[in-house]
Formats: C-alpha cells, sequence, structure tokens
C-alpha cells in the first residue's frame, strides 16, 4: 500500500507534509469526489472484505468505491499514514420508516483529533446525508455546508448528527422521489458515542449487512458519488442527480429510469466504476434514501 498510489487514484496533488485542517479537508473532498459509495459487490457475487490491503486493492487498484467499512477504514489509514490522530467509531443508523435507530451498530466513522479540536470525519455515507467537510465536535452547532446544515447534538454522552434538508425541484413529478421528501425538513442521520473501536468489532456487521434478507443493502443496488456542485447516485436502475442550492434555497433533482443496456455504460461514465463481474440491479426495498 503506497500514499501516493492512493492520492494518484484520487486525483490529489496538495500538500501533506503537515496535519492541518485545510489538508485534512482537501483531501477529504478528493476522497469522496473520486471514490463512490456503493454496494455494488453485493450484486456481482462478490464479497465485501474488511481486511485493509483487500480494500486498497479493490478502491485504489480496481478504482472501485465501497460503503462506510471500506471507505473510512482506508481513510483512517491514510489519514494516519500522514501523522493525525485518527481513532475508528461506530454509529446507529436512522431508518425514518420505522422513526427508530439501528438495534446494533452498523456504520463505521472517524474522529481526529487536531490542534486540541475534535472533528468527526464520515467518507462513508453517501447520497446526500454526505458530509463534504470534517465537522467540529461541539454540540447544538449549525455547521453550513454546500449539502446543507449539518448539526450535532449530544446527550448523555450519545452523539446524534442531523442534517437541515433544503426544498426540492423535482421537473420530471412522474418519477419523483419518495413520498415523506416534500414533508421532511430535518433528518436525523446517526447516532454514535466516543468509544473507540477497532476493525474488528466490525465483522459481523459487515457480514449481516452483505447476506441478511431485509438488509436495506441486499434489496437495494447502490452507487453515488459526490460532484463539485451536487451528487449522483444510481439506486436500481433510477438514476437520480442532484444539484446543491440550485435556486432560492432548493435544490434541482433530475430523476431518469435507465434500461439494463445503460446500466453499464453510466457505470463507468459517471461514477468511473468498472465491474468484473455481471451486475444485477435492485430495488426492492421503500426506504428512502433521500
Amino acid at each position: 500500500m503506497d500514499i501516493k498510489e492512493y492520492f494518484a487514484r484520487i486525483s490529489y496533488r496538495g500538500s501533506y507534509d503537515k496535519p492541518e485542517l485545510a489538508t485534512l479537508t482537501d483531501i477529504f473532498q478528493h476522497h469522496i469526489r473520486a471514490v463512490p459509495f456503493e454496494n455494488l459487490s453485493i450484486h456481482c457475487g462478490e464479497i465485501i472484505e474488511l481486511d485493509l490491503e483487500a480494500t486498497y486493492d479493490k478502491i485504489v487498484r480496481k478504482k472501485r468505491g465501497g460503503w462506510c467499512m471500506e471507505n473510512n477504514h482506508i481513510l483512517s489509514w491514510v489519514l494516519k499514514t500522514l501523522g493525525y490522530d485518527v481513532t475508528l467509531l461506530g454509529s446507529k443508523v436512522y431508518i425514518p420508516e420505522y422513526d427508530a435507530y439501528a438495534d446494533e451498530i452498523d456504520h463505521l466513522l472517524l474522529k481526529v483529533v487536531l490542534d486540541d479540536k475534535s472533528y468527526i470525519v464520515d467518507g462513508g455515507f453517501g447520497m446526500v446525508y454526505q458530509i463534504w467537510q470534517p465537522l467540529e465536535l461541539v454540540a447544538g452547532t449549525d455547521q453550513p455546508q454546500t449539502p446543507g446544515v449539518f448539526r450535532l447534538l449530544e446527550e448523555n454522552g450519545v452523539w446524534y448528527l442531523e442534517k437541515v434538508k433544503r426544498k426540492q425541484w423535482v421537473p420530471n413529478q412522474s418519477v419523483s422521489t419518495s413520498h415523506n421528501v416534500e414533508k421532511e425538513v430535518c433528518r436525523r442521520v446517526y447516532l454514535f458515542t466516543l468509544q473507540p473501536r477497532d476493525i474488528e468489532e466490525f465483522r459481523a456487521c459487515n457480514t449481516h449487512l452483505q447476506t441478511a434478507p431485509d438488509s436495506l443493502f441486499v434489496t437495494k443496488s447502490m452507487c453515488s458519488l459526490q460532484t463539485p456542485d451536487g451528487v449522483w447516485a444510481l439506486v436500481g436502475w433510477k438514476l437520480t442527480e442532484i444539484k446543491y442550492n440550485y435556486k432560492d434555497n432548493m435544490d434541482l433533482v433530475e430523476v431518469r429510469i435507465l434500461a439494463d443496456e445503460e446500466i453499464e455504460k453510466t457505470l463507468k461514465e459517471i461514477f468511473n466504476v468498472t465491474l468484473d463481474k455481471k451486475f444485477v440491479p435492485i430495488n426492492k426495498s421503500r426506504l428512502s434514501l433521500f
């Protein structure tokens, strides 16, 4: 594993000689715009491994993406290699349709301490809830970013991440987004504690999420990639492009349903993903990702 090979993968050409917030943010933004959040392996008959070398080979050499336990694991290696103080954390993702958080830890994120301040770094959530900059670990303060306003809350040692949403303009209403999009003003994203975690603690979760019949990742194929002004997402056959703050505090949402023969070309041209095995799209779950 070579840090310069990783930088070539994300097209990062900036300095990295000393740990500082501006450098951390720059590397992070290059990562989320180059490495998709995706679970395509599950729908290609591949196994998602947690070993760092396997993740490195997949993301850096094969130019694939991954989910949180891949993206944030490799980010932790990158940042530790560059001298940052990094801790793995575990979180429980909020499920809006059930109005509840997951029963068990199902998401990996990072805490980075820099100049006596702590930041949440999470390059593995994807879609519209992907942060674009490290979030300072302070409670009750609005932290505006291009995707929207993020906020951390804390209660009895438990931290909560939420995002204030903009209104959405969907020109093509016939293939509109989910039924609750317009009503939802603020979305809870996940809860977490500051208890340090080891990657081994995520092995059971990593297996469960790619094998359980009711897992969101089993019932939906997904690939999302952040852009300079928004995000692309392919869920099943539905391709969505969102441009943030397109006009008057409103996001532009353009949706198109792809034919089977368009999928492979779209993955290559928009997400820069080429798959080794036959990919079978799926979108059985009603759970909203937007």
